[in-house]
């Protein structure tokens, strides 16, 4: 048997962390789940982790894990997720690779991926370089071995991209048939492709480098592909069977049909996609038809002999070379025929100026904390998969010649997250999709956001107005979205985070939730030194001091804060820290006594007038503890509601069970009573109005 079968799955989702929680918060698009991570998980992630195969009679033959026998790679941020989310999906992708190992001769079938997702031909040479580092780091550290080939973002590729995979000794990469430029049977003379003119995709080929390395590259099936992600070729497991024999020439020498398309396919672009890859995988595991493989195995197998060479600047998702992530090129996902992806350019002109004011900055600190800057920056990564202590002060130990303690020690891990961030902004779906006020492109503006602040921490001056101003050059489809300024000054500003704010977070929260004395909130601890807390009636009145400490930087300080609630959302709150430990508490004191003879009025004005550096609302919450504290909240309102329209209803069914039989409209006002009700033989049947 000379026929080979592999299918690739691209699992990736872009990182969604707010970049100063380092958490996912609520994302209503992603509705009923809590954000997008979530759903494409209970939808996608998992099915295929525990793939049905049903008989004829629709029952469940056998449940199987489909990561063990496809091609796979998931982006490192992903799995970052999925490790501490949804621990038994983790598990069951790192079982896949092992189970793979011993199915396919000792080859894995997960491939690595440069870390966050960029466009690496767009990215300067230190940020390939960083992006693989880590990428290889977390691939190694997450399935205990080290990979045989890695999946370009987008396939885009050039030359310096794949000396880098090379150098690293990795021994192949997938690419669309349309980036291949020319091929050369060995002693045979170059073949150049044009227009519909495409690579047999059927073999493996070797790509001499300038440097003289060698890497081989696998060209999927694009035709297959297409039927796979766009046109319901997953509506029939016999019908995906059927259509990937179909790749194979009519020739007996050793040929590998594989198909390469966004995991997601199976399962959340098309439901139930992963019982037809499950279904089809089991009908090919007996090997009639065809082998079912991976590309490490066959590569051992039939090494290539065909020559090839690129076209660089290309990836699998654009038309136009690389246009998608910088040009308004005509690539978008749809929607209104009149917008244009002018934004492209200025959002990356913007970024590219960032990045560029940040690297001198970076480099001149960071030489006076590590032994090399640039090398630290790379090492960084085992940070990023252990922020123990103990990880944290190895690595500070190995990339420094001196210990680093206190300010210091906090200077070099700001530095090196200004760096991270300043690599997350260029994650790739920032500009893939239609418009300059998606989620994605806000996300990438946050990052840019934290890069922003923690160079303002870490520097005199600021870089802010002249980044507003070049984002002011990107201009959204939508009037009231407005400028990429608009955006920054509307999302990024308000989402950031510092001590105070999170001070005030805690002080909010504290009212609605019983804290320990010590407890966490997303990436930062918080110690409670001291609390005290008044009601009157409805009102609630808290101080206390408090010292809240990041756990990604170290930075550390202790504040004072105060929080009086009226009832629902009418809250006040303020943070500071001039007091010494007895002033803060006389002031308590003082507070509490006049709060409790019901002079609410001059709480208020004492709270305005000791904290007015620093003032906060029921705003101040990060979201998903604004949602549970609006929850609780409207509880009791709803309730109030839903008894009134009740007694409403109650009284008023008799006549509108009358209007009805007339055929006169209900008024509005008791249908939305009626609405309020459950359904009952006394509902009338009426029809709501729009």
């Amino acid at each position: 048997m000379q026929r080979y079968l592999c299918i690739h799955g691209h699992f990736y989702q872009p990182p969604r962390e707010n970049p100063w929680l380092e958490a996912v918060e609520v994302q209503d698009s992603a509705h009923p789940y809590h954000d997008w991570n979530e759903r494409i998980t209970a939808e996608c992630y998992a099915p295929n982790a525990a793939s049905r195969i049903l008989d004829g009679e629709g029952r469940i033959e056998r449940i199987v894990n489909n990561y063990a026998q496809i091609s796979f790679n998931f982006g490192p941020t992903l799995l970052a997720w999925l490790e501490e989310k949804k621990p038994e999906v983790y598990r069951s992708i790192l079982e896949g690779d092992e189970l793979s190992r011993a199915r396919y001769s000792g080859h894995g079938s997960a491939l690595a991926q440069p870390y966050n997702h960029l466009i690496m031909p767009l990215a300067n040479e230190r940020d390939r370089r960083t992006q693989l580092v880590w990428g290889l780091a977390d691939f190694e550290h997450r399935f205990g071995r080290k990979a045989e080939g890695a999946w370009l973002p987008e396939t885009a590729v050039d030359l310096e991209t794949l000396e880098l995979l090379a150098a690293a000794d990795l021994r192949f990469t997938i690419l669309s048939p349309t980036q291949a430029a020319r091929v050369r049977p060995p002693g045979g003379e170059w073949r150049t492709f044009e227009g519909e003119d495409l690579i047999d995709p059927t073999l493996p080929y070797k790509l001499v480098l300038p440097s003289g390395r060698e890497i081989a590259l696998f060209f999927y099936d694009g035709q297959i592909a297409k039927g796979v992600a766009y046109q319901k070729l997953l509506d029939s497991g016999e019908r995906f069977v059927a259509r990937l024999l179909e790749g194979f020439p009519a020739d007996d020498s050793p040929r590998l049909v594989n198909v390469a398309t966004d995991g997601e396919t199976y399962g959340h672009h098309h439901r139930f996609g992963e019982m037809a890859l499950s279904y089809a995988l089991q009908k090919l595991s007996s090997g009639e038809a065809a082998q079912l493989t991976n590309y490490g195995e066959f590569l051992e197998r039939f090494p290539p002999d065909h020559e090839v060479e690129i076209k660089e600047n290309t990836a699998w998702s654009c038309a136009h070379g690389l246009g998608r992530w910088q040009t308004d090129c005509g690539c978008h996902t749809g929607g209104d025929e009149r917008w244009n992806q002018q934004w492209r350019q200025p959002l990356r002109d913007a970024f590219d100026w960032l990045r560029d004011r940040l690297a001198p900055l970076f480099e001149t600190a960071g030489g006076e904390l590590f032994t090399d800057p640039w090398v630290a920056r790379d090492d960084y990564i085992s940070v990023l998969l252990d922020r123990s202590p103990e990880s944290v002060e190895a690595f500070l130990a190995g990339q420094s010649a001196r210990r680093l303690e206190g300010e210091e020690r906090v200077r070099a891990l700001k530095l090196l997250e200004m760096q991270r961030h300043a690599m997350l902004m260029y994650t790739s779906c920032g500009w893939f999709f239609n418009d300059l006020s998606g989620i994605e492109t806000v996300q990438v503006l946050q990052y840019a956001g934290r890069a922003l602040q923690l160079a303002e921490d870490l520097f005199d001056g600021s870089l802010r107005e002249e980044l507003l101003v070049r984002l002011d050059a990107a201009k959204s489809n939508l009037a009231e979205a407005g400028s990429g300024r608009d955006l920054f000054r509307r999302f990024v500003e308000p989402a950031a985070v510092d001590l105070p704010k999170l001070a005030a977070h805690y002080a909010v929260a504290s009212l609605f939730e019983d804290f320990p004395p010590r407890t966490s909130i997303y990436c930062y601890a918080v110690d409670r030194l001291s609390y005290q807390t008044f009601t009157a009636g409805r009102a609630r009145l808290a101080m206390g001091r408090a010292e809240l400490i990041s756990e990604i930087t170290g930075e550390s300080a202790r504040l004072a804060f105060g929080v009086l609630h009226f009832g629902d959302q009418n809250l006040t709150a303020g943070v500071g820290n001039h007091w010494s430990d007895e002033e803060f508490a006389a002031f308590v004191e003082a507070t509490g006594r006049t709060f409790e003879s019901g002079d609410v009025a001059e709480v208020v004005r004492q709270l305005d007038a000791q904290f007015a550096e620093s003032r906060h609302s029921l705003k101040s919450l990060f979201r998903d503890e604004q949602r549970r504290v609006l929850d609780v909240t409207l509880a009791s309102t709803l309730q109030e509601v839903e008894a009134d329209s009740r007694r409403l209803y109650g009284a008023h069914a008799p006549l509108m069970r009358f209007l009805h039989e007339l055929k006169v409209p209900v008024p509005r006002p008791l249908l939305a009573a009626a609405g309020l009700n459950p359904p009952g033989p006394r509902r009338p049947a009426t029809s709501r109005s729009p």
